[in-house]
């Protein structure tokens, strides 16, 4: 198995966990979402940018965007459908300064 390329993010969550108000911390199961999964959906679906756009941000090719996409989605809506927490932290990524491309 190749080792991941390095992913360059501009965005990193400033709250890493995210969790139902109706139970504690404690009694609820976990989603871990990565940091490149995290700036994948804010590429994507809050910014609006197309796979091929939000890959070149990422430095990363359009195929593996889209499979970082699709894991994420799928991460978001387990934490939603089946009330778990969702954990942001991990990956091999690299934050951008403000100003640097």
């Amino acid at each position: 198995m190749r080792p991941k390329k390095t992913r360059w993010i501009k965005c990193a969550p400033g709250e890493r966990c995210f969790k139902p108000l109706c139970k504690p911390l404690s009694e609820l199961e976990e989603v871990r979402m990565t940091l490149d999964e995290f700036e994948a959906v804010r590429l994507a679906c809050l910014e609006g940018m197309k796979q091929v756009d939000a890959a070149k941000e990422l430095k990363i090719s359009r195929p593996t965007f889209s499979r970082i996409i699709a894991s994420a989605h799928k991460k978001i809506a387990d934490g939603l459908v089946n009330i778990k927490a969702i954990r942001i932290e991990g990956g091999c990524c690299k934050i951008v300064k403000r100003g640097h491309k």
